[in-house]
């Protein structure tokens, strides 16, 4: 579904909950140790952002723009977890939903294509020049969002461009099935996924993963929708 606020349009794109193995599965030819053990994860269904939130749609929440990369489809960078936590609560305020950031189960369910998934190393293909702006072909800048090709779910921007925010605390991964994950309750920072424009291709794999102090803000993170 479509959502309009100020003028600025944006899509959520509807992903089917199921079963999948999280971490570094058989495809990821190259993982960290924080990527194991995989584990079940069980999820329902969710809405999810089909691009990074742009900063034309920061602009229309907030009134203003933190991005070091300026344009209005450039996703919105510069911006730490919480400085998302109040666009969140303002855009759910205008709209009347109570969008929020993804888990990081959500997140990597979604970046590996879902129910539909075929079982890509990067979010949509093998290929990552394919799917991501990344450090070898994005010129140290970030990119209008959805320029490269969706994945499985018609999904952009996985992989590279601006890390991602999730709502978890980084913590461990244990071997147990789980239903739905919320993360630990504390860590020593918050999950940032999908890597960026700065990094070499391993961080911008479906099962990378990394996490910063909440009070950061870079210019190579952003934020993704969920709800």
């Amino acid at each position: 579904f479509s959502v309009i606020i100020n003028g600025v349009a944006f899509n959520m794109v509807k992903v089917e909950g199921g079963t999948f193995i999280m971490g570094a599965t058989e495809e990821q030819d190259y993982y960290e140790d924080r990527e194991l053990p995989t584990h079940s994860v069980t999820l329902t269904d969710y809405y999810f952002g089909q691009s990074e939130v742009t900063q034309a749609l920061w602009e229309a929440v907030m009134d203003n723009n933190p991005s070091l990369y300026k344009g209005v489809d450039i996703p919105v960078n510069n911006v730490s977890w919480k400085d998302c936590q109040e666009f969140i609560g303002k855009l759910n305020v205008l709209t009347n939903k109570k969008f929020r950031l993804p888990t990081e189960a959500e997140w990597e369910y979604a970046a590996r294509g879902g129910n539909k998934s075929r079982g890509y190393k990067y979010a949509g293909s093998d290929s990552i020049d394919d799917v991501a702006w990344y450090d070898m072909n994005g010129e140290e800048i970030t990119h209008p969002v959805a320029s490269k090709q969706p994945n499985e779910l018609g999904i952009y921007d996985m992989a590279g461009n601006v890390y991602e925010w999730c709502s978890d605390w980084y913590g461990i991964y244990t071997e147990e099935p789980q239903t739905n994950p919320q993360g630990p309750t504390t860590g020593p920072g918050r999950i940032i996924r999908g890597g960026s424009i700065d990094d070499l291709r391993d961080a911008c794999t479906s099962t990378s993963r990394d996490n910063d102090d909440p009070n950061d803000c870079d210019s190579d993170m952003g934020l993704r929708l969920a709800l």
